[in-house]
């Protein structure tokens, strides 16, 4: 049987790296980031943290001592992972321009639920505008990554011949985050696939 990860006291089972086990359970992690994506920052309670990751406050502030702060700066740290994910399939396709605009494409087909909740760093960057410059730079250095990666591959791309844009990869390494911030306000504007299909086509046709 899988061992718990608290004590009958709330009291967290150290890991070998001397820290609560709580702060590298990725399901607890979820579980609180899901409650910031819906709800945003400022508006999530202590209370609601704790209803979310089914845990006391003194297991909560014995993991995250910085409190909600520290909680909040790693789950969205913990959304690397989706880009390290995406950023693994794209270097290894032998299409990895049409890998990424089929990833914009794919935005088009998304369940109104996630329409509404829109992209959970670029939420981050316009809640944290001038409430929290520490907070708003780890979500801004995630997308400045992003961009990074999308600048890097284009560039690859024009250089093989299978990109006819030769507009400079960092313009348009810039483009597609553009794109992608835009698009998740526009998306809770026009929740349905059938309006947002063509508007991202559209924007997709520049990297041709």
């Amino acid at each position: 049987m899988k061992k718990s990860i608290f004590v009958v006291n709330n009291t967290e089972i150290n890991n070998m790296r001397g820290r609560p086990a709580i702060y590298d359970n990725q399901d607890i992690l979820e579980k609180a980031q899901q409650v910031f994506w819906t709800q945003g920052y400022t508006a999530t309670s202590l209370e609601d943290i704790l209803q979310a990751m089914g845990i006391g406050s003194g297991s909560f502030y014995n993991a995250f001592k910085g409190g909600k702060k520290e909680l909040f700066i790693e789950t969205i740290r913990q959304r690397r992972t989706a880009f390290d994910d995406f950023q693994k399939s794209v270097s290894t396709s032998e299409k990895p321009i049409d890998l990424i605009k089929d990833f914009f494409r794919s935005i088009a087909s998304a369940d109104i639920r996630i329409h509404k909740q829109g992209c959970f760093i670029v939420n981050t960057v316009v809640e944290m505008a001038g409430l929290d410059a520490e907070i708003e730079s780890e979500a801004i250095n995630i997308l400045k990554d992003v961009e990074s990666f999308y600048t890097s591959t284009i560039k690859a791309a024009q250089e093989d011949g299978t990109l006819k844009n030769q507009t400079d990869p960092i313009l348009l390494g810039r483009y597609l985050i553009n794109l992608w911030n835009g698009i998740n306000v526009t998306r809770r504007m026009y929740a349905d696939s059938q309006e947002l299909g063509p508007l991202i086509e559209m924007q997709l046709a520049v990297i041709n």
